[in-house]
């Protein structure tokens, strides 16, 4: 199966898709971006993370697309088409913008036009040892203060601080990077929000420290509600994690990913908890049923 890539609305394959070496997104990061799953072959979720993209892209001052388009229209039919092209009978699509390409440096006036990406893969689902034993993770601290930066809130390109913390856990043998601010409470995964069940509350980090609003991560809050598990959010300081009953991660292809061990220590009876078995075979039921009516 291959890979098909859609720049400004032309489709190609993957080894025949290029960007310019002068286009903002590869020299400074200079983009935002979006990770769809589909389900039933549709894109799950779509509008949400769309429209997260329009945030991202007004919190960098950022056209989506260049005149006379403008808006979420272009990249739509994007999406749709590229997933046509591509024929899989399951997709990751990834969306990104860029502010486009220009004389060298960091003023964003010199951009041309910003560039339109789609690229729709196969989907590769997760081991499903994963979710009946859990994975381990690894607490990285990152020194951030809060949620008082430029980017806070916005999905960026400019991941670096992401990279180098996952880079660390995977050396220590860990699935997911958490990240931890100046005072050690969590934020959020490299690549994940992250919940934790303690004395039979469901808790997670607020917006405020600066954590991206997760498309999955606001799903899950509703569905944990609606099952009886409201959802606390509140800074959450790294060792409460250690007399956590449950610790799970959330994302748009990991869905509810139960967490098995926090760097030495085990999470309850390391196995994935009753809660978290729950809420996960909730969102898949939510995930199906929404993509049949669709």
């Amino acid at each position: 199966m291959t890979t098909k890539v859609s720049i400004d609305g032309l489709i190609q394959d993957e080894a025949a898709a290029k960007i310019p070496v002068t286009d903002r997104g590869f020299l400074y990061g200079d983009s935002v971006y979006e990770v769809v799953r589909t389900y039933g072959g549709k894109p799950f979720a779509l509008g949400a993370h769309l429209e997260r993209l329009k945030h991202s892209a007004d919190r960098l001052a950022m056209r989506l697309a260049a005149p006379p388009a403008d808006g979420l229209e272009p990249i739509i039919r994007d999406i749709h088409a590229t997933l046509a092209a591509a024929g899989h009978a399951e997709s990751y699509v990834r969306v990104i913008i860029t502010r486009g390409s220009g004389p060298m440096g960091l003023d964003p006036g010199l951009a041309d036009h910003p560039r339109r990406v789609v690229i729709v893969a196969p989907l590769q689902p997760l081991p499903g040892s994963w979710y009946e034993e859990g994975v381990p993770i690894h607490l990285v601290a990152t020194g951030r203060v809060g949620g008082h930066t430029l980017l806070a809130g916005a999905k960026s390109g400019n991941y670096l601080v992401n990279v180098l913390a996952l880079g660390a856990a995977r050396e220590q043998g860990a699935h997911e990077a958490i990240l931890l601010d100046h005072e050690d409470r969590v934020t959020e995964g490299a690549s994940s929000n992250l919940f934790v069940v303690a004395d039979g509350q469901l808790l997670t980090p607020p917006l405020s420290a600066g954590i991206l609003e997760g498309i999955t991560r606001h799903k899950v809050c509703g569905l944990a509600a609606r099952a009886g598990f409201p959802v606390t959010e509140r800074a959450i300081h790294r060792t409460e994690l250690r007399g956590a009953d449950e610790i799970f991660l959330t994302s748009t292809l990991r869905e509810i990913l139960p967490v098995q061990r926090v760097d030495d220590q085990s999470v309850g009876d390391g196995r994935p908890g009753p809660i978290t078995r729950r809420l996960l075979a909730d969102y898949r039921a939510a995930a199906t049923a929404r993509s049949e009516q669709e």
